[in-house]
């Protein structure tokens, strides 16, 4: 039987892709799991290589580039394992990481949903590993750049990164869902573009009465926050997002949700 479904969205990184299904290939010989590679059209030698060095691998190959959200959802629904784990191609995890993190989800309560902690190329910490439930102000402060700390925080600092606890929000790099508990809930909501999706499924799972843990299992993003954040087109993609959570789960924010 199949502990572990695997899935990872990839579009136009091919050789992030290979690096990080080698990493998959090494952590499932402690694990029995399937990896999914659902492929946004990405147009270039992604599934040649694939095909070539990871024949196992199950490959879908979208006509289009049909987002993050929906291509997700494509393999969630293929996955026949109780535990699906969402994972970025831009990441290298440990031998042991996929073991550690499925014998955790198995021996703790109420268990949704769990999050490592991400280093980047340097080796530091990305503090979107763990996030606080957005509000509008910190969701404001996040999209200025303009710092806060403690409780409201956009990140989750009430837990060190490298204590074991429950977190509010996890990150979609890396997000190990309880498939077989959540039901429809493990399902990404396709009406976010880009940014925003694991904020929402994070929530839906807190409101579905399980919990979102962190476990300081390290595990290298490349890109983490290195995407150009300061460009118009993510202050965009982002306000829409936190647009769309609040519209959809505080509605009483009719500010935020009234601006264009």
């Amino acid at each position: 039987m199949v502990e572990l479904s695997v899935v990872i969205v990839n579009y136009k990184v091919p050789y992030y892709l290979l690096q990080c299904l080698d990493a998959v290939k090494k952590a499932s010989s402690l694990i029995r799991c399937e990896v999914i590679v659902v492929d946004n059209a990405s147009d270039d030698n992604s599934q040649v290589l694939v095909e070539k060095y990871f024949p196992t691998v199950i490959y879908v190959a979208n006509e289009k580039n049909e987002g993050f959200a929906k291509a997700n959802n494509k393999a969630i629904a293929m996955a026949k394992a109780p535990y699906v784990l969402l994972l970025n191609p831009d990441t290298i995890i440990a031998e042991d990481a996929l073991q550690n993190v499925c014998h955790f989800a198995k021996n703790m309560p109420q268990f949704g949903a769990l999050g490592v902690r991400m280093i980047d190329a340097s080796g530091r910490f990305l503090p979107e590993s763990k996030r606080s439930l957005p509000t509008v102000w910190n969701a404001i402060c996040k999209f200025l750049h303009l710092p806060l700390s403690g409780k409201n925080s956009y990140y989750y600092t009430q837990l060190g990164d490298k204590q074991v606890g429950e977190v509010p929000i996890l990150s979609g790099a890396f997000m190990l869902l309880h498939k077989a508990a959540l039901g429809d809930v493990a399902y990404l909501d396709e009406r976010y573009f880009m940014y925003g999706e694991d904020i929402d499924l994070s929530y839906r799972v807190l409101k579905g009465g399980y919990k979102n843990y962190f476990l300081p299992v390290r595990m290298l993003h490349y890109k983490g926050e290195s995407t150009v954040k300061s460009s118009y087109r993510y202050a965009y993609v982002f306000y829409q997002a936190m647009r769309l959570f609040f519209r959809k789960h505080f509605s009483h924010y009719s500010l935020l949700i009234s601006l264009p």
